[in-house]
C-alpha cells in the first residue's frame, strides 16, 4: 500500500515540477505551506471560538462527535464493550440460549455449530 502512495507522490512531484519549472517549484512550494498553515490556524480559531460560544452546558463536547461514524462508535459500541448485552427469548435450548448462558457476550464469537442470538421482541 505504501509503494502506491510512494508512486503516486512521485508522479505528482515530476508534473509540479514540469509545470512550473525548477526555479519556481521552491516558492510555490513555501507559500502552498504557508497556505495550509494559514488553514490550519483558521480551522482551530473556529474550532476554539466554537467550543466558547456553546457555553458551559457543552464543555464535554468534542468537535470529532458530528462525525456519524464517530458518534456511533463512541455511544453505541463503547456501552457494548463495558456492558455484555443479554438478549431477551427462550429460556431453555433457544436459538438465543448460549447468549442467555452467559456463554456470548458482545466480544465473543460463536461455537461451530452454534446459531446466532435472536431477540424475537424486536422484530
Amino acid at each position: 500500500m505504501f509503494d502506491q502512495e510512494f508512486i503516486k507522490l512521485l508522479v505528482l512531484g515530476v508534473v509540479a515540477l514540469i509545470i512550473f519549472g525548477p526555479e519556481r517549484l521552491p516558492a510555490f512550494a513555501a507559500q502552498a505551506g504557508r497556505a495550509l498553515r494559514e488553514l490550519r490556524r483558521m480551522a482551530d480559531g473556529a474550532k476554539s471560538e466554537l467550543q466558547e460560544n456553546l457555553g458551559p452546558e457543552f464543555s464535554q463536547f468534542d468537535l470529532a462527535d458530528i462525525n456519524p461514524k464517530h458518534f456511533v462508535r463512541k455511544h453505541l459500541f463503547d456501552d457494548l464493550t463495558a456492558d455484555p448485552v443479554v438478549i431477551g427469548g427462550a429460556a431453555n435450548g433457544g436459538p438465543n440460549a448460549a447468549m442467555q448462558s452467559g456463554r456470548l457476550t458482545a466480544g465473543n464469537s460463536l461455537l461451530p455449530g452454534e446459531s446466532p442470538p435472536y431477540d424475537t421482541e424486536a422484530t
